[in-house]
């Protein structure tokens, strides 16, 4: 399986990741970048979806609903509360670039027991999570304490320059509740400035899979299995969404056997 994906372009739909080119099961990923005045619409099919407003303003219908103009950060590294709507499978959705905007389109399979409705910027809260040159900073969209969704969990963290992120590293691989869940995963990174770089490593225990990713602005990198830690080079902002989701919505992972000290550590 190729780890890391690279934009097609820089206009229109640039990812497009599915379980079926992606090689597993559940979690889906597309990002539109949209001039002021173009259109991206979809129909959920069987799946449910969040749609993200990474950056810009956007006119958004869903599910027979007019939602308004979404979206206030020009940027993501304003670090502000994103605009998005939870969109049920059965629907469609439209949107319509108020300004220049990156959308993300954030899908896992839905079996209809949510309603549309918007996930931000309203209840998510800026947190600080880690210690240290380990400190990062988390917008939790639709994790499993908000019931909103069948079987998304969506987050943004933002890393500062020179700091470690989704570390000390850990997995989440087995369907084992509640000592592990099975969730796939997505990583869609930009950086700041954004000629920079990051790095992402993502590695089993057994060394059956270990790559190492120099990461560039706009890329996705898939975790199908195994421990995940990014690292942002000093000079170098990291945003990354994460989208995940397995047989069961929840988030219990096993930290890797060279890091459990540290946990135990900062506990």
């Amino acid at each position: 399986m190729r780890l890391l994906r690279k934009p097609f372009g820089t206009h229109g739909k640039v990812h497009q990741i599915t379980p079926e080119s992606a090689g597993w099961r559940y979690v889906g990923f597309s990002l539109y970048r949209l001039r002021a005045g173009e259109v991206a619409a979809e129909a959920t099919g069987d799946r449910e979806v969040i749609l993200v407003m990474v950056e810009g303003k956007a006119s958004l219908q869903a599910a027979g609903q007019d939602w308004g103009v979404l979206g206030d950060r020009m940027s993501v590294f304003e670090r502000s509360a994103p605009h998005c709507l939870y969109v049920p499978n059965g629907q469609d959705w439209r949107a319509e670039a108020m300004t220049d905007c990156t959308i993300a389109v954030c899908s896992a399979p839905g079996h209809g027991t949510h309603p549309a409705r918007r996930l931000g910027p309203e209840g998510i809260t800026l947190t600080e999570r880690g210690k240290g040159t380990n400190t990062r900073y988390i917008n939790n969209i639709a994790m499993e304490d908000r019931e909103v969704a069948d079987s998304l969990l969506v987050t943004e963290v933002f890393t500062p320059a020179g700091h470690w992120s989704s570390y000390p590293s850990h997995r989440h691989d087995e369907d084992d509740f509640p000592r592990i869940t099975y969730l796939e995963e997505t990583y869609y990174h930009r950086l700041e400035p954004a000629e920079g770089f990051g790095i992402q490593r993502v590695y089993t225990d057994d060394g059956g899979l270990d790559e190492v990713m120099a990461v560039k602005d706009g890329d996705v990198v898939l975790v199908p299995r195994g421990h995940h830690p990014c690292g942002a080079p000093y000079g170098f902002q990291m945003y990354y969404l994460n989208v995940m989701a397995g047989p069961l919505r929840k988030w219990r992972f096993v930290p890797a056997p060279e890091v459990d000290w540290i946990l135990k550590r900062d506990a």
